[in-house]
This record gives structure tokens, sequence and C-alpha cells, in this order.
């Protein structure tokens, strides 16, 4: 196979590519894209982020290569972070000749159209995984950093290692041997599926423990919101973190910085998942539904005991679904970059022996009227058509009276009808009463 080679310092304008917004990215900064790539491409603020994680001083010497570079969204935010020539590889000239303007738009936008990483970055339309052709092709003899994201099956709700194109196992097959060594020997940024279960995970450290015995490895968990994870990403060599084995990253709608913690166990000694315990409430313990996405990292049981310290008892109502449930004692407070890890946190005041419905709903208005609430959030499963109403309902009726708090009501997990009433602090002081 013939390999094209495209320079972006070198390209002229190509009127056929019609830019197209990031809301992620900066005003100014926007990015075209080849044939069916857009609904692909990685957001600015999320490659970004990532590439600002990484340590220069870890890395190998040598360029950050993108075997299946896409958009090359992802290879110009590591290029320009780092300061590192960009060397991408595509099958489609269409979206290669995209990656190759993205390159050059991000070095304009940045001022740094004569920095040498810019004017070194090549971009390579071909078969990534033929790693010596692309070597000699693109004029380098090594690699400093990879980055794989590949594309995976759409409308599929599993995905199997070799599903995603390039496969993880034939790309570090063919480039394991071309990659610099640094401190911590080679440095990779394995994007994965995020519908990975835990067993194909450890299929993956497997394939990595094939070429890279003893590599340093983390794995990221990044979610934007609404209980997702949208990436999962394995982090070796020089791009992992020293004695992190787990991190998760929470990418705020606003664009802002991302709430990061990390921790946890090894993913090869477990996934680190709580098991949900049957046990009656307790009125005066504390609720808390967390996030779906932090669960699934591990995470969750050291977040919380970071706030609520090491030796608090944790009882897990509920581990699955869109609303892992957890009863602690003390109340859980949180700072403002952080309420997006919880759904709803609250005092347990009431256990509810009725279904929310449209006959229960002027009991439920009474009940929330006699613990001094304003708003009561319906935070458990109904019917998308009774739903709205019940919650329609709740909001005129409680918004002519005088209450202070903010409450939500959710399931108990002891059958249909069971449900609690929890509520949060007065917010006079933040004191609860």
């Amino acid at each position: 196979m013939v390999h094209e080679v495209l320079i972006p310092a070198d390209l002229l304008v190509h009127e056929g590519m019609v830019p197209v917004r990031d809301p992620t990215a900066p005003e100014g900064l926007e990015f075209v894209h080849g044939d069916a790539a857009k609904p692909l491409a990685t957001p600015w603020q999320v490659a970004l982020e990532r590439a600002l994680l990484m340590d220069g001083d870890r890395l190998p010497v040598g360029p950050v290569l993108d075997p299946a570079c896409g958009s090359g969204v992802q290879l110009a935010a590591l290029a320009v972070a780092l300061g590192r020539p960009a060397l991408g590889v595509e099958m489609d000239r269409s979206r290669a000749l995209a990656s190759a303007h993205n390159l050059a738009r991000v070095a304009a936008w940045y001022g740094e159209e004569d920095e040498a990483w810019f004017r070194e970055s090549r971009i390579v339309v071909g078969d990534g995984t033929e790693a010596a052709v692309v070597l000699a092709a693109s004029g380098h003899t090594s690699v400093g950093v990879l980055q794989l994201d590949p594309a995976r099956p759409r409308n599929s709700r599993t995905h199997d290692l070799e599903e995603m194109a390039p496969s993880p196992k034939a790309i570090m097959a063919a480039w394991v041997p071309h990659l610099a060594h640094g401190p911590e020997g080679p440095a990779l940024l394995l994007d994965l599926s995020p519908r990975l279960v835990h067993e194909q995970r450890l299929g993956m450290e497997a394939i990595v423990d094939a070429h890279l015995p003893g590599c340093p490895r983390t794995w990221v968990w990044g979610s934007r919101g609404g209980g997702r994870v949208d990436r999962l990403s394995l982090w070796l060599g020089g791009c992992a973190t020293a004695n992190v084995a787990r991190r998760f990253l929470r990418y705020p709608p606003d664009g802002g910085v991302p709430l990061l913690f990390e921790g946890g166990r090894a993913v090869s000694l477990g996934e680190d998942l709580p098991e949900a315990t049957r046990r009656p409430p307790v009125r005066g313990e504390h609720v808390t539904l967390i996030d779906a996405a932090l669960l699934s990292s591990g995470l969750a049981e050291s977040w919380l005991r970071h706030h609520l310290g090491a030796e608090v008892d944790l009882h897990w109502g509920a581990v699955d679904g869109r609303r892992p449930r957890v009863h602690h004692e003390g109340p859980l407070a949180l700072s403002e970059d952080e309420v997006g890890l919880v759904q709803a946190t609250g005092r347990l005041v009431a256990v509810v022996q009725k279904a929310p419905s449209e006959a229960t709903v002027d009991d439920l208005v009474a009940l929330a009227l006699e613990h001094d609430v304003a708003r009561l959030t319906l935070r458990c499963s109904l019917p998308d058509d009774l739903q709205p109403r019940l919650q329609g309902s709740l909001d005129r009726q409680l918004q002519r009276r005088h209450g202070r708090r903010q409450a939500f009501l959710c399931e108990a997990g002891l059958g249909p009808d069971v449900h609690l009433l929890c509520v949060g602090p007065v917010p006079r002081d933040g004191a609860d009463s």
C-alpha cells in the first residue's frame, strides 16, 4: 500500500471543508471533519484536559503518534500541550486531510505556526498497523507517545476488544518495538470502549502484560454527566501516574476545570464495586444517590470515606441502574464543583408506604409541609407520562407555601410501594435542625 504523507504546515485552505463549532472549545477555535467523522470526534475540552494531565518529564523523547487519528482533535491537543511533533495515521483520506487542517488550526489559534512541533508534524494516509512503513514514510525512527482511540461498533450495547478497529492488540504488536523508552518505559494512552465489563478490562491487562510486562498503568473513567461513563482509557508507562491505579474525571458542562478523584486498587485485584445489602431504613440516617459513573469506576466508596471519614459505615441499598443509593451517618458536605457527583443527598425523615401516584400526591404534599419542604423532587422510577404530571403537581402546591428545605423521594428497595423522604438542611446557615 502506498502511504501518502500530508504536511500540515504546507496545506492550503481546503474549500470543501466547513468548520464546525465545538461548544467545548474556546471562541475562534473550530474544527473540520472528514466523511462521517464528526460524531466520533473527541470534544476539545476532553482532549486538552487529558493532554494537560501528562507529565512531560516522564515521557520518552519523540513524536506523538495516533495510528487511527480520525479528525485529529486529540492528536492536536497532545502535540500542542506537549510541544511534540504529531504523527497521525488515517486510512480514510478525507479524515486524514481534516486531521492535517485541524493541526494547522490549533497551531494558528495558539500562535505557534513557526514552532518546531508543528513544522515537523505529519499525517500519513494509510494503515496504522504498518509501523515500519509509516515511520519510513514520515521520516521518524521511533515514537515518544502512542495515543489510540479506535473506532467502535455503533448502536451496540456491548463492545468486545476485537471489535475495535484497529484493535489495541494489533496496534501494540505493531508499535511496541518502535516505542522510545523514558524513565517509566514507553508511554501509551489507549482509549477503550466505556462499555467494557471487568472481565474485558482484565483481558486488556493481559494484552499489556504480553507486550509490556510490569508496565505502570492507570485506568481512567471520564464522564460528562448523566450518570454515564463517556470514556474509558488505560494510561501506560510514562502516561500513567505513579501509585495511582484508578482515576475518575467529571467534565463540567460549562467547560470549566474537570473534577478529578483518584486512588483505589489495581484493576487486576478486583472490580471494587460495593454489594447491596437488604436492611430496614433508619430514620435520621443520611441517604445519598451517587453518580452511577463514579460508582462504575470503583472509587465511590473511597470518595465517600474521603468526605465522611475512614471508619464510617456505608450501607448500599442499590448498586445497579440509574440511582445507586447509599445510607450513612452524618451529612455529606460537598464543594460546589463536587455537586455533580451525587444526584441528591439528605437526611431520612419518613418512610412512605405508598408509591407516588395521582391518588397519593396530596398526601406527599402534606408530608412535605410537615417537614418544612419548599421543593420535593421525585427521584424514583415512574412511567414517563406520569412523572412530569406528579412533579408539576408537587411544584405548584408547594410553591404557594413557606417551606425552606429541599427534599427528594426515592425507592427504599423494599418493594414497589415503599419510598424514602429525605430532606436537606435549612439554607439559613447550612446546619440541619
